[in-house]
């Protein structure tokens, strides 16, 4: 994409293309304003050399790259970049949506797959998608909305599952940036890197209509307290070490709690609304 003429080396090693990281780049280009309007012969081209829609499966799941891993991940991200690209006719979207809806437990949850556990970031995977297929009124609202404010702790923080510690990346999830390998194990269980927790619940919530469920004013104090004061940055929670990645979550979640001097984000194609509006509708 770039005009480069690059010699080749003698050893190559060629990695698999995946959906996941391809939609990271798509988000990329689109914040950056690279591409005016998604669409452009140049990255249909580069879609399709993976052929997102040809990953869709028979029952409607999605997997995320040649070797068939399903997940509900794979579903959000398939679509989110499909709709980017204005594509989403390539794939067959009802039997999306069947497949999607497959995987909602008796709690209000969404898990993986059919019948796993439900998770706030699943969740967020597949009311997004819902969201951005004009689905969600096959959402029990007010069933998963407890679930989701119940994941607020005593500190504003929010966990992903019950009993699990708060993190500030469930204010605003986005699974489709997480791999398996940013999981760690703290005494026998696994638990996801932090304070991303923030918005994966908080964006479901609004999503579903059900954010005024819980204590925003908590969860505003929660991040911010998760900032290094010094040195800037911010961590899963208050005092542990900053990175990107929760700083991402972070500024993303104050943004959803209409945090003064940052621009809104869209809940379902976790983008800037301003970049939405001029990829989708082209404002």
């Amino acid at each position: 994409m770039c005009n480069v003429n690059l010699t080749k080396p003698k050893h190559v090693v060629k990695l698999t293309s995946r959906v996941l990281i391809t939609t990271v780049a798509f988000s990329t280009l689109a914040i950056g304003s690279t591409i005016k309007k998604f669409g452009c012969d140049e990255v249909v081209d580069l879609t399709f050399q993976l052929d997102i829609a040809g990953l869709q499966n028979e029952d409607g799941s999605f997997s995320g790259d040649i070797w068939g891993e399903v997940d509900t991940r794979f579903s959000y991200i398939a679509i989110l970049s499909l709709a980017l690209l204005h594509r989403l006719d390539k794939v067959d979207v009802g039997k999306a949506v069947k497949y999607i809806l497959s995987c909602k437990n008796v709690d209000g949850g969404f898990g993986c797959t059919p019948g796993a556990e439900s998770h706030a970031g699943q969740i967020f995977c597949c009311v997004a998608a819902l969201a951005i297929t004009g689905s969600l009124h096959h959402v029990d609202k007010d069933l998963l909305g407890w679930w989701l404010c119940e994941r607020q702790v005593k500190s504003g923080g929010l966990n992903g599952r019950p009993e699990k510690l708060p993190d500030v990346c469930y204010s605003c999830y986005i699974e489709f940036f997480i791999d398996r390998s940013v999981l760690s194990f703290t005494e026998g269980h696994v638990v996801a890197s932090q304070v991303c927790y923030s918005w994966w619940v908080l964006s479901s919530l609004i999503m579903i209509d059900r954010v005024h469920w819980i204590d925003k004013g908590k969860l505003v104090k929660f991040i911010l307290d998760c900032q290094d004061k010094e040195n800037g940055g911010i961590s899963d929670r208050p005092d542990d070490a900053v990175d990107v990645f929760h700083t991402y979550f972070g500024l993303a979640g104050l943004s959803l709690l209409e945090y003064p001097g940052i621009k809104p984000i869209d809940p379902a194609y976790a983008l800037p609304v301003d970049v939405v509006n001029r990829v989708m509708l082209g404002r």
